[in-house]
């Protein structure tokens, strides 16, 4: 788990990347800093339903749909059972394209879906969108 700060971002703008992938971590924090976000990451769904019940700044959930023992259909699940953080938006991003799989993250419960390679209009335009 990481947290980056800068003195001039917006405390209320804080997003938690949730990927197993320490590359896609670095990536994404390098895009959403310069674009005055700050970023929380962490590697495991387990880890990342911690932060969000005891970081209240989190205002969004960009999760990885493929990773290890709980994978991201689950973890959202876990979020939206959760009386904290069920309203907490989510955007699944997931290398999977394939016909439906969007759908099947709709239908556990997150309120966007972003391919890898990620566009990062789209996903800016995702965010700005949901938060």
């Amino acid at each position: 788990m990481k947290i980056e700060e800068d003195c001039y971002m917006d405390q209320n703008k804080v997003i938690l990347i949730v990927d197993d992938d320490q590359r896609n971590i670095f990536a994404l924090r390098l895009t959403l800093k310069a674009k005055g976000y700050q970023v929380v990451s962490s590697t495991t769904a387990h880890e990342a339903i911690q932060l969000l019940e005891t970081n209240k700044d989190i205002v969004l959930v960009l999760m990885d749909m493929m990773m290890p023992e709980i994978d991201g259909y689950e973890a959202i699940r876990l979020i939206r059972d959760s009386s904290f953080i069920d309203q907490l938006p989510v955007i699944a991003v997931t290398a999977q394209a394939m016909s439906g799989d969007r759908e099947k993250c709709l239908d556990a419960g997150a309120q966007s879906y972003v391919s890898k390679p990620i566009d990062v209009d789209k996903l800016m335009g995702e965010i700005e969108r949901l938060i």
